[in-house]
């Protein structure tokens, strides 16, 4: 399921990103998305490729490091360290769900924090500095 206002275009430093034609509530699940799921071997060759920057980390307590892929937007929303946007893993069902955590305006960009939660100023893998 992806909210039927949401689309992608361009970003003026990001490349792609999710829009919405419509402003949308707080609290709104946005989209709904199942994921392909791989073992801890397959995501140390994924960690070689492009896709590593499209993965999600996927830690079932039951099997944990695995990664996934998600279908649908969720792999184009970009990272913001104060997201209007976070996302929940569902391990049973094998979905990822994004939800707003405040208004959004019309043609504003959604954004979702890397780190997993929506507010955390951890710096990601692309602003660490060696």
């Amino acid at each position: 399921m992806i909210l039927h206002s949401l689309y992608i275009d361009t970003t003026a430093n990001k490349g792609r990103g999710v829009f919405t034609l419509e402003a949308i509530e707080a609290d709104t699940i946005i989209e709904v998305s199942p994921v392909i799921i791989m073992s801890a071997e397959e995501r140390v060759l994924l960690d070689k490729t492009l896709l590593h920057d499209y993965i999600f980390e996927w830690n079932p307590p039951e099997n944990p490091h695995q990664c996934c892929m998600a279908q649908g937007y969720i792999s184009v929303y970009n990272h913001s360290y104060a997201s209007n946007c976070e996302y929940f893993m569902n391990y049973d069902e094998k979905i990822i769900i994004i939800k707003t955590v405040r208004a959004i305006a019309e043609k504003e960009e959604l954004t979702i924090n890397y780190n997993g939660d929506w507010d955390n100023a951890t710096p990601v893998w692309f602003d660490v500095k060696d």
